[in-house]
């Protein structure tokens, strides 16, 4: 049985919370090799590098302290000038080496960014088109865009980070030990209970986002409505924009008083934790200082300890932080892989049949039936016909009729719930998707408005083709666009709709028409016409009609359409009613039957009269 994309989700969310570095890692080796070497290769140097100024130190001030009593200063003065310029010269190289890895990190966050968009963008066309009808779809979505951009950055930077600190802390804490193992023991001791608040509320954050997805998503939609373009003429005209604002201020006040609860007791803890970690180090301090002032250590070993070890301790803190950020990261990294392992049923098959060309005899329907997944009601039933090869037929109907699904069917965005769907006797699910639907041109009544130049608008619909070939034009004086890209001001380059730089909004009409010029583009031997004509004047329709007749001689057409003008034209004309075929013939032969089909007719007819 087939799992619907939420039942599909909430799989996912089964999955217990482990740490996915090393798919992390796989993600930002394969987009930054270079930057990775390079960033691990200054690992090394950035771990050992700050125990030297502490070995340093200690020389300096033994060297002063001895020779405080010294008769002649020059030599120990000579001693001490050199210690001190190397400890600059070592200051210096760090300086040089944090600036080096700052650049470094900076770069493979760049990199791995675009990749993960990419990632994202490769998985979002991917999907099949189903999941877009499920609301917690959009909400993997979006936390999956949430977190991509960063978190595998933040995961090697991450481990980067402890390792550096790990082999710091290693140094330091033999130094220590060998002052007292007491030192070495609160060094440890200090920093847990502030990292044991941190990996509590780092799971309450992440409990508390994912639970509040939707309502995030919801702000959002309010915030693109105030500020978009699609709605801009009716906010103004009714006065919705106030409603609007308040929705979006309430639930962002609802979002903000509850994360920051989250903060406020999080913030407590930390003072409590931090509050244990001062007294344990300032009382470690006067145990050191102790052991100075009864001779235990030179002044300069009780320099050097205390440097020692209050870098041994911020080392840790770092460790230790890193570690809880893996598990911050590992957390809201879930994320990301639940959207990346979302899994599509529409898939290739293997072996993959060749696909028919041409067709000879034809499309067929058997007892084809299809339901969506998050739906309960049946779209389609039991739905039986044959279009033969260079026919045209046109499926009628009134609104949700089950019309464009069955196209959908026919274009493989879904596969049905029962029955088959054949080319020559072949059942479409033995097709691969790519081959199938380059063989099927195809306009849809919601159809894209790509904001980009009026020639790659037509040019979508056969990117196989040159971004210069003739059939751009020649589409486009078929569905007479080429009078409208011809009053635009750079004619064919002129970018359309509002969005960047000198673009050119057109009318609901004229973009209809290019639509319907992409849509002729494909040289397929199928083509599919979903209200083509339906923002368009009589006059319009005409010629674009009489120019299909031309463009649709030897191939096969379906077309869809509330006007009967349109579709008195077809060969066969089906009429659905509820998800299943009530009628079928020609105009004609429907018109003697004095059904649906003939009622709708006269209805639509005595509007001209």
């Amino acid at each position: 049985m087939n799992n619907s994309p939420e039942q599909t989700i909430r799989a996912r969310l089964k999955i217990p919370r482990v740490l996915q570095q090393g798919r992390a890692f796989h993600f930002v080796w394969q987009s930054a090799k270079g930057w990775t070497i390079a960033n691990g290769l200054l690992l090394v140097v950035q771990g050992v590098l700050p125990l030297l100024p502490l070995y340093l130190m200690k020389l300096t001030v033994d060297a002063v302290s001895s020779g405080m009593a010294a008769p002649d200063k020059g030599p120990v003065f000579r001693q001490v000038i050199f210690l001190v310029g190397l400890m600059g010269a070592v200051a210096l190289l760090n300086v040089l080496i944090l600036s080096i890895a700052g650049l470094i990190r900076e770069g493979q966050s760049q990199v791995i960014t675009d990749h993960m968009q990419d990632v994202l963008h490769a998985k979002s066309i991917e999907v099949d088109l189903e999941y877009y009808e499920s609301a917690q779809y959009y909400d993997t979505l979006h936390r999956a865009q949430r977190e991509a951009s960063f978190r595998p950055t933040h995961i090697v930077n991450g481990l980067i980070r402890i390792g550096q600190n790990g082999l710091s802390l290693l140094a330091v804490a033999v130094l220590l030990f060998s002052f007292h193992w007491i030192i070495t023991f609160i060094l440890f001791l200090a920093v847990i209970p502030g990292i044991v608040v941190r990996l509590k509320y780092s799971g309450k954050l992440y409990d508390w986002q994912r639970g509040q997805t939707s309502k995030e998503r919801e702000a959002w939609y309010y915030n693109w409505i105030l500020t978009g373009g699609s709605q801009a003429k009716e906010i103004r005209l009714f006065d919705l924009g106030p409603l609007f604002r308040q929705r979006f201020q309430a639930l962002r006040q609802k979002l903000r008083r509850e994360k920051l609860g989250i903060a406020f007791r999080r913030s407590v803890g930390e003072l409590a934790a931090q509050t244990f970690t001062t007294l344990a180090i300032y009382g470690s301090y006067a145990f050191i200082a102790y052991r100075a002032v009864n001779g235990g250590i030179t002044l300069g070993d009780m320099v050097m300890y205390y440097q020692a070890f209050q870098r041994g301790q911020g080392f840790l803190q770092e460790l230790l932080s890193g570690l809880a950020g893996l598990y911050e990261d590992s957390l809201f990294l879930s994320d990301l892989y639940e959207f990346l392992d979302l899994k599509s049923k529409v898939k290739d098959p293997s072996p993959a049949y060749p696909v028919p060309r041409p067709l000879k005899t034809g499309i067929v329907f058997d007892q084809v039936g299809f339901q969506y997944p998050v739906g309960t009601r049946k779209v389609l039933e039991d739905i039986t016909l044959h279009i033969k090869t260079g026919e045209i037929v046109a499926l009628v109907g009134e609104n949700g009729s089950g019309k464009t699904t069955l196209i959908k069917l026919l274009c493989r965005l879904y596969d049905p719930t029962a029955g088959s769907i054949r080319f020559d006797g072949i059942d479409l699910r033995r097709f691969a998707v790519t081959p199938l639907r380059r063989e099927i041109s195809v306009i849809f009544q919601d159809y894209a408005r790509y904001h980009s130049t009026a020639r790659e608008n037509i040019w979508f619909g056969n990117t196989m083709l040159p971004l210069d070939h003739e059939r751009i034009m020649a589409a486009a004086r078929r569905s007479g666009a080429d009078e409208v890209i011809a009053s635009l001001p750079y004619g064919y380059e002129t970018p359309l709709g509002k969005w960047f730089e000198n673009g050119e909004e057109l009318s609901i009409g004229e973009w209809q028409k290019v639509a319907l010029a992409r849509a002729f583009m494909r040289d397929a031997p199928i083509i599919v016409l979903d209200e083509p004509t339906s923002s368009l004047d009589a006059e319009s329709e005409y010629a674009v009609f009489k120019n299909f007749r031309q463009l649709a001689a030897g191939k096969t057409a379906v077309l869809i359409s509330h006007r009967f003008s349109t579709v008195r034209m077809a060969d066969r004309i089906f009429v659905l009613k509820e998800g299943r075929i009530i009628e079928e013939g020609s105009h004609e032969d429907l018109m003697r039957m004095g059904g649906t089909y003939a009622r709708l007719f006269e209805t639509q007819a005595r509007c001209y009269r």
